[in-house]
């Protein structure tokens, strides 16, 4: 199977060795995501609805790269640094996967990779056959 790669250019891709999503036969993993916009600055900070629906178009953005849509999600992962914040989290979450409602876990932390980030998202989507 072909293995197909996206790259955004984050500072931090080069540096771990990662890439946004990797794509193999019909599978897709989209590496976590935090709110950063294409200058690399912090989306949202202090504001974790902002937040999440932010990554969340970035990752609809990622999977359309791979003719992919969020239809496709079938698994979400959440990293919240204040799990008291769950509700706002899955409000954004669910308006924009309330119709798709692919599985999904929310669990916190104790940071992420830059304490200006409150959110994290991975999403793994699988391509039908038709």
């Amino acid at each position: 199977m072909k293995r197909k790669t996206i790259v955004t250019g984050a500072k931090w891709e080069d540096i771990v060795g990662y890439s946004r999503a990797v794509q193999v036969g019909n599978i897709i993993e989209v590496s976590g995501t935090v709110a950063t916009d294409s200058s690399g600055e912090v989306v949202g900070e202090n504001d974790v609805y902002l937040q999440t629906k932010f990554i969340l178009m970035r990752i609809e953005n990622v999977l359309g790269q791979l003719n992919a849509a969020l239809s496709d999600v079938v698994r979400t992962r959440i990293f919240v640094t204040d799990i008291s914040q769950w509700e706002l989290v899955g409000k954004a979450h669910g308006e924009v996967f309330g119709e798709i409602k692919p599985a999904t876990s929310m669990v916190e932390v104790s940071r992420l990779i830059d304490d200006k980030y409150l959110v994290e998202i991975e999403v793994t989507a699988i391509l039908s056959d038709s």
